[in-house]
This record gives C-alpha cells, sequence and structure tokens, in this order.
C-alpha cells in the first residue's frame, strides 16, 4: 500500500477538512483542554476569513469549525518556518474572535479562538526537548491569571518522539501518523492500524483513494514548495551578504575615523592650532578640543 504525506495541503484538509470526527480526535489529543473542556462536536466554517470592509485583508486557514459552546478552532499545517507566521496566526485567531459579535456589542457572548498550528520545522532551538508551545493571554507577574479569548498552540513536528508524551495516547499516535507517514512508508506502525481515528486516516491518505486531479494537485503542491523553499534560502542568502557588505562599510568608515582622530590628536601634540587641525582632518573644533582634555 503506498501513501501520501498527511502534511501535505490537499491530504491535511482531505483528513481534517472533511471528517469531523478525525478532526476533534485531534484538537482533543493537542490542545490543552481540561476533561470537562474536550470537544464533543463541531460544525465547520468557512476556512476563508473575509474582512468586514472592502480595505481589509484576505485570509484562508486549513480548517476552521466551531462547537456546540460556540467556541472556534483554527487548524494549520505550516511547512515553513518565518517569524511572520507568528503575526499571520495572530491576525487570524483575533478576526475569527472579534467578528463574533454583532452590531449591539455584546462582549459577554464572545467565546474563546483556539489556533493549533502544526509545523514542520524547528523555530525554537534554544528549546530542543519542548515541541509543543502553549500561549495564553496572561498576567505579567502572575501567569495562572487569565484573559481567555484568544489560545494559541504550536507544535515542532520535527522534535516530536513517541517517548515524549505519555499521558496523552492519542496526541502520540496523532503525531507518530503526521511524522511516520508518507510516500516512503514502507510498513505502517501496529499501533496506528489498530486505533480507529488513525486507522481511517491512513485510508484517507492512500494513494489509490485519490482521484488522478487529486493527485495532480498533490504533486503540485510539492512543486511549488520546493519553488518557495528555493526562495526562501536565496533570500536568506542575499540578506546575509548583503549585511557582510554593510558591516564591511561599517567597519572601514569606523577604521578611517579612528585613524582622523589619531592623526589629530598627533597634530594636537605637537603644537599646531585647533583651526589648522579641523581643517586639516574635517574633525570639527569641538571634537578636537575634547581631544585636550
Amino acid at each position: 500500500m503506498r501513501y501520501l504525506d498527511p502534511k501535505a495541503d490537499l491530504t491535511f484538509k482531505k483528513i481534517f477538512g472533511e471528517h469531523k470526527d478525525l478532526l476533534i480526535s485531534l484538537l482533543n489529543a493537542l490542545l490543552p483542554l481540561a476533561d470537562d473542556e474536550q470537544i464533543e462536536s463541531v460544525e465547520y466554517l468557512s476556512p476563508e476569513l473575509v474582512p468586514d470592509t472592502y480595505v481589509g485583508k484576505n485570509s484562508i486557514v486549513d480548517v476552521r469549525c466551531r462547537d456546540v459552546k460556540n467556541r472556534q478552532f483554527i487548524v494549520e499545517m505550516q511547512m515553513l518556518w518565518t517569524e511572520a507566521f507568528k503575526q499571520r496566526v495572530l491576525f487570524n485567531a483575533s478576526k475569527a474572535f472579534v467578528r463574533q459579535l454583532d452590531k449591539k456589542r455584546k462582549y459577554e457572548f464572545l467565546q474563546p479562538v483556539y489556533s493549533l498550528n502544526l509545523v514542520n520545522e524547528i523555530f525554537m532551538k534554544e528549546y530542543p526537548d519542548e515541541f509543543i508551545h502553549n500561549y495564553n493571554v496572561v498576567h505579567e507577574l502572575h501567569s495562572d491569571e487569565i484573559i481567555d479569548g484568544l489560545h494559541f498552540t504550536f507544535v515542532e513536528l520535527p522534535k516530536f518522539q513517541a517517548h515524549s508524551i505519555r499521558e496523552k495516547k492519542m496526541a502520540v499516535l496523532w503525531l507518530r501518523f503526521l511524522t511516520e507517514i508518507d510516500e516512503q512508508t514502507k510498513e505502517v506502525p501496529q499501533e496506528l492500524l489498530d486505533n480507529p481515528e488513525t486507522s481511517k486516516a491512513l485510508k484517507t491518505v492512500e494513494e489509490s483513494a485519490m482521484s488522478k486531479d487529486e493527485l495532480l494537485a498533490y504533486e503540485d503542491f510539492w512543486d511549488k514548495l520546493g519553488a518557495e523553499r528555493l526562495l526562501f534560502v536565496d533570500s536568506n542568502k542575499r540578506s546575509m551578504e548583503e549585511g557582510r557588505a554593510e558591516g564591511r562599510k561599517e567597519g572601514l568608515a569606523e577604521g578611517v575615523a579612528k585613524g582622523r582622530a589619531e592623526v589629530a590628536r598627533n597634530l594636537l601634540n605637537m603644537g599646531m592650532s585647533v583651526e589648522d587641525i579641523s581643517k586639516a582632518t574635517g574633525i570639527s573644533k569641538d571634537e578636537i578640543e575634547r581631544y585636550s582634555c
């Protein structure tokens, strides 16, 4: 059996954008929800977050849904990490939060928005043993004091190892599914086959279950991703080269300035007037006078 990578745009949306039970399982497994906060049912919402005015910015997320408590959940699968992605996540969650209000501005009816972001790159190298990062709006000194409303979860998939999570079996299974299944998979872990949710997800990403158009879209995704990655690397390389060139220029200018200052001090020690030294070196009279202090 040949499988397609579930992290690709088409396959990810087929799994979690078409099967509510699998989406609920993923959210309950990876979000920091208490036992009495578990999601029981959801309805899909449009993944396109349209602005209220024509001058606003449209944005499209991978999956968006709402549960019976009117809490909203946004799920994103991000293959390439950039710092701007965090701002995009904040923007999308904030937009979903404020758009709950009607014209009567009944703030008491606002419900939380949870943003789950699966990232296929490492972006927090300073914490090598932590791969799930949860963010809330918290008090600066007392982190247990939380303003309920916006909740963000980022998962660094490359850091995940099966022994990293012991108390949440479904979290382990979903993360194994996302990190171990792709076109190179020759033998599927038995745990994934035995579990009803991951077994259903596996059937969804079987190559034989895809139409010809879906397979073309799948290949197109990887082509575009490769081109985007190349552009990103090239852009970073140019930025580094420009930075080094600017550093050399600044270093040269600093060296010239130090050289002129040294000449000015020597001329001052030889008894030349401040006015003549200023004309010879281009250094202001006030600065030359400070050399004599």
